[in-house]
């Protein structure tokens, strides 16, 4: 949390310098000093330097404040940022990129924040849990709004199109947005990315006084092929060092993890896989049988968010909900790449059994 804490006022216009004072549990606390300018409405630009525990004026007649921050204690750097008259959002974009711990600890800071600042926090992550921060900390029920941005109806798909079309004056076949939309997963990303390869293929690079037609090349289905299997080498490389886990083990359980993702349908996957499911489809085939030890299982799915930081596997492929005991993929892209996969060659790929041709995929 110190380096949250010391991006957010380096954001502010603060200029950060480790200080030889040490907090309580032992580490350094910081030098801040005020350099920058906020377009604030009403905000006079200062020269704040932020170092001990005086106040006063230099020879130029600048005043300045002097504290030691601890950049652990939310306390600080909200004194840090009224002395600034800080009144910005402050965005935590890629939160689920930080660890485990870190996320837990902010959340704690955030009801401090929120109950002696006006400062108001936009956190960005992929989460599967409508809240996970809520989850780290109860106390922040009622004081935080989740806001699920992959949560897409067709009806939104259409509205985002359509905007599109009315700013270029073009307007794509009733078909081609209908295929596009059933297609796509509920994925914004990919019926933008999808819309904006037709009007190039179309030429349609700004907007014209006469409306045009655009979406006749090819399909909307082989739009987003090409969008998705343009990602086809960093899926293999995902699966590949995911299934290494952090070190080679007996059990290989992080390879194992990938045996029900790869033998369940995307809409399974998209739903999420319980942990029961999981636990069995592993037992199965796992050489160890029904010997295998819950516990290795459960251990392994509470550590894919860590392993996936520490082989920095950007944008995360899967997501474990403690709360709810459900493996889920939260790329969508993968899930349309897997659709269109051979299996089998993906179970050779990590090492793990192909499947019985006789059975179907885990729905």
């Amino acid at each position: 949390m110190r380096q949250v804490n010391a991006a957010i006022l380096k954001s502010a216009g603060y200029e950060i310098q480790e200080s030889t004072t040490r907090s309580a549990d032992g580490t350094n606390k910081i030098d801040a000093k005020f350099g920058g300018e906020i377009g604030v409405p009403g905000f006079i630009k200062l020269q704040s330097e932020i170092a001990s525990s005086l106040t006063g004026k230099n020879s130029s007649g600048t005043t300045y404040g002097r504290l030691e921050l601890d950049p652990q204690d939310p306390n600080d750097i909200i004194a840090a940022l009224k002395e600034i008259n800080f009144s910005r959002f402050v965005v935590l974009e890629d939160f689920h990129y930080l660890p485990i711990e870190t996320q837990q600890d902010f959340s704690y800071a955030l009801k401090a924040f929120h109950e002696n600042s006006k400062i108001t926090f936009i956190v960005v992550a992929v989460w599967r849990e409508e809240n996970r921060l809520v989850l780290f900390n109860g106390d922040l029920t009622g004081r935080v709004v989740a806001i699920d941005a992959d949560a897409w109806t067709p009806g939104q798909l259409i509205e985002v199109i359509e905007a599109g079309e009315a700013l270029l004056n073009v307007q794509l076949d009733s078909y081609f947005k209908s295929e596009l939309i059933s297609a796509s997963f509920q994925s914004v990303y990919l019926v933008q990315e999808c819309c904006h390869r037709a009007c190039i293929d179309d030429g349609a690079f700004e907007t014209k006084d006469v409306p045009r037609a655009v979406g006749t090349k090819k399909a909307a289905s082989a739009y987003i092929a090409d969008v998705v299997n343009e990602q086809g080498g960093r899926y293999k490389s995902f699966l590949t060092n995911f299934a290494l886990g952090f070190t080679t083990t007996e059990l290989e359980m992080f390879k194992w993890i990938l045996y029900p993702i790869l033998t369940a349908t995307p809409e399974n996957l998209k739903r999420g896989i319980g942990y029961r499911d999981i636990r069995e489809a592993i037992q199965n085939r796992h050489p160890r049988g029904l010997g295998l030890n819950p516990g290795n299982v459960t251990q392994a799915l509470q550590s894919i968010t860590g392993l996936q930081s520490k082989k920095n596997m950007k944008p995360f492929v899967l997501d474990y909900d403690n709360n709810n005991l459900l493996l889920s993929v939260v790329d969508t892209g993968f899930l349309i790449w897997l659709s269109s996969q051979d299996r089998n060659d993906l179970l050779s790929l990590v090492d793990l059994p192909i499947l019985d041709s006789s059975l179907p995929l885990l729905d």
